[in-house]
């Protein structure tokens, strides 16, 4: 499977600088965007991408384990795949893939930012996706162990202040924490966790518990939309453009079309 490198991914938004480096081959490029990325040659990597790359990815916003990981894998193996006159750099043992692609013009070989665009929002739309499905599982796991302190389910993702009414609230050191950690619910308005937002719902069972989550910005973070119950199996639809109103309305789990089981 491919991974997500998205300190690297950032790279890759749409180009309106001047001219780029050319080279006489692919590899020759891949090498120079691999030195420049392991050397951190903010110069190097203007000239490879163009004037305002740093505009995509700002200084404070760069996954450093991200770019460590694409480096670690540049040195285990890399390749370049090419179809006449595009070109794309495979890292690593799992082959991943850079979104960037290299193509040929007539005085030579450069990165071509504005390909990517399609192909990284595809891959941060999917990434989103898997992660809001994993705190589906996340949230079924923390009602079990709220259940178990408590004795019932919780009706509220964040505590009360002073409180242990929901499923996280804040701890002192050494203390245990709460079954469920505060990202489901940020503070800041509009933010998500992984580009989703969630909230609890009814339960389809008269004893259970049940959560919604959709997208921030519908096309952008997510696509589908998910629910999960007591059952613990994920269910998932488009809502499509009114994404964000058609969430507002859902009040309870349901099982029934538009709803259908996530393949797991």
């Amino acid at each position: 499977m491919k991974k997500i490198v998205s300190g690297i991914l950032l790279l890759a938004l749409p180009f309106t600088g001047l001219a780029q480096e050319k080279f006489n081959t692919p590899d020759e490029a891949a090498t120079a965007f691999a030195a420049a990325l392991a050397h951190h040659n903010e110069t190097q990597m203007t000239a490879l991408l163009g004037e305002n790359w740093r505009q995509y990815l700002p200084a404070e916003g760069a996954d450093t384990e991200a770019i460590a990981r694409f480096n670690r894998d540049w040195q285990v193996s890399h390749r370049i795949i090419q179809e006449q006159n595009i070109a794309h750099l495979n890292v690593g043992q799992a082959e991943w893939q850079l979104p960037v692609p290299i193509v040929k013009e007539a005085d030579g070989w450069r990165f071509y930012m504005p390909a990517a665009r399609e192909e990284i929002l595809t891959r941060n739309i999917g990434r989103n996706e898997l992660s809001a499905i994993e705190a589906m599982h996340a949230y079924v796991d923390a009602q079990a162990d709220y259940r178990h302190l408590k004795g019932f389910f919780a009706s509220k993702l964040i505590s009360s202040e002073g409180q242990q009414d929901g499923l996280y609230w804040p701890i002192q050191p050494g203390e245990t924490p709460s079954p469920l950690g505060p990202a489901f619910s940020p503070r800041e308005p509009n933010a998500g966790y992984h580009g989703y937002h969630f909230r609890i719902i009814k339960s389809d069972a008269e004893n259970g518990f049940a959560l919604l989550a959709w997208p921030v910005e519908y096309g952008e973070t997510g696509v589908m939309s998910f629910m999960v119950s007591q059952d613990d199996r994920v269910y998932q639809t488009d809502l499509g453009q009114e994404t964000e109103r058609e969430a507002a309305k859902i009040s309870q789990f349901s099982q029934s079309a538009p709803w259908q089981a996530v393949a797991e």
